[in-house]
């Protein structure tokens, strides 16, 4: 089976080597680096998710490129709170925590500040009305509807502020399985809702995703935050900001912030398809051919090639994904197909229908109907094979089917967006952009229903 599709182990992913349980007292001696730099996050859209079986993160790749640069094995261990994350550091356990905490009164005698700093507050997310924010100050909010997540921060923030405001805030608090800070999001972007509040950092990202959001106006005071280390090990964090303080590396972390906060990540622009001709698209031989080595219709593989690309041969994602069929580096790496093919048309369907085939017996015995099969198997490839087991682990945990998709493991996919569900101890590789990838099913599977009714196979 091909490394790709071997899914990562969330709470102990490794560079290398296991430290083999030892202590910060045991590895940070004499003001030098360790052989393993041990950190603690947490899961977020912003500092560290799996993504296609990859780890990524804004946070999690700039440690990561710290490490590498400084000849460190790096073990991440992934902490459900805050709070647990500064116990793990406060034992030993960890080095480093490599995620946004508040510098706060409470922490300065545990913690001391280091790496990226950065402002954190709370936004307010509406529709922009012919480009423009139509409220422009808190002080407009009296009179509005803004949904949020019910019993969150936000809810506190926003009762807060009504009350700061004299009252008159219509305030919608929602409380159902697949509804957090993301998915109201996206409801502000369909005009489901008309506004909510959400962290600044989750803000930027999915205006990436939605670039009709307008983001500007802030709802709270800011509040600085950094990673953090023990005041045991302050050397640490100064080693830490020595190395951020180089041209080379702020011009690192500039694109990796342009990447993750700046960089349009909104799926494929939607285009019409001519299908008088009779052809989907100049490929189709190709899919005729790779399709029928795995007992696919070939429509559902130029459907699936559709979503990911267009049909453009020379795409890239945000994520570094290529091709006609959008394969990741790592993948294309274990499939022997090497990097300068990637842009190469067969070559990219020929590896992506090796990897739906490898995808296809790893989920036979789970879900054993071949048509509902298909559907995880394109969820796979769009999430990951870990995140989608994570979600039958959570639909047969809630009541709903685990072999079935439409309304049972796809509302599950959903639910590992919230804390709540992604944080559950069935769940093994926490948080999902999860609406990303029920999406892309949902997608193909209308462009396939439409390929079957007007191309013949």
């Amino acid at each position: 089976m091909a490394t790709v599709l071997t899914a990562i182990g969330a709470a102990g992913v490794s560079c290398g080597k296991n430290d083999g349980g030892s202590t910060s007292s045991d590895r940070l001696g004499a003001n030098t680096l360790p052989d393993t730099l041990v950190i603690a996050t947490l899961y977020s859209p912003s500092s560290y998710f799996i993504y296609r079986d990859e780890p990524m993160g804004y946070d999690y790749n700039l440690i990561h490129r710290f490490a590498e640069e400084k000849g460190l094995e790096l073990k991440i261990e992934v902490a459900p709170s805050v709070h647990r994350a500064i116990e793990m550091l406060d034992s030993g356990r960890v080095d480093l925590i490599a995620y946004e905490i508040p510098e706060i009164t409470e922490y300065k005698d545990r913690l001391v500040p280091c790496g990226p700093r950065s402002e954190t507050h709370q936004v307010l997310v509406q529709p922009k009305i012919e480009g423009k924010a139509q409220i422009t100050d808190v002080t407009d909010l009296p009179g509005h509807e803004i949904a949020v997540e019910d019993g969150t921060k936000y809810l506190y923030r926003l009762e807060n502020l009504d009350d700061e405001l004299g009252g008159g805030i219509i305030i919608n608090a929602i409380n159902t399985d697949t509804i957090d800070a993301e998915a109201l999001i996206e409801m502000v972007a369909d005009r489901k809702v008309p506004l909510t509040i959400v962290d600044n950092d989750i803000a930027q990202i999915n205006a990436t995703y939605f670039p009709t959001l307008d983001i500007s106006v802030d709802v709270s005071f800011p509040q600085a935050s950094a990673w953090a280390v023990s005041t045991k090990y302050a050397w640490l964090g100064d080693s830490i900001d020595a190395w951020l303080d180089t041209d080379e590396t702020r011009a690192a972390s500039a694109e990796l912030h342009k990447r993750y906060f700046e960089q349009a990540k909104a799926p494929q622009v939607a285009m019409s398809l001519d299908l008088s001709d009779g052809q989907i698209s100049k490929y189709d031989n190709w899919f005729k051919k790779y399709a029928s080595s795995i007992g696919w219709d070939w429509r559902l593989l130029a459907s699936q090639s559709f979503q990911e690309s267009r049909f453009n041969p020379k795409a890239k994602s945000w994520a570094g994904a290529r091709g006609l069929m959008q394969l990741m580096p790592r993948t294309a790496k274990a499939y022997n197909l090497p990097i300068k093919k990637m842009n190469d048309p067969e070559a990219s369907i020929a590896t992506s229908v090796k990897m739906i085939d490898d995808l296809d017996k790893m989920l036979m015995k789970k879900v054993p109907d071949d048509r509902e099969r298909q559907k995880f198997i394109l969820a796979c490839y769009n999430g990951g094979i870990g995140h989608v087991t994570d979600a039958m682990a959570l639909a047969e945990k809630y009541g709903m089917d685990p072999t079935k998709w439409d309304d049972n493991v796809e509302k599950a996919v959903l639910m590992k967006s919230n804390p709540e569900y992604y944080n559950d101890p069935v769940v093994k590789y926490g948080y999902m952009r999860g609406r990303e990838t029920a999406g892309y099913v949902d997608r193909i599977m209308k462009y396939y229903d439409r390929f079957k009714r007007e191309i013949p196979a």
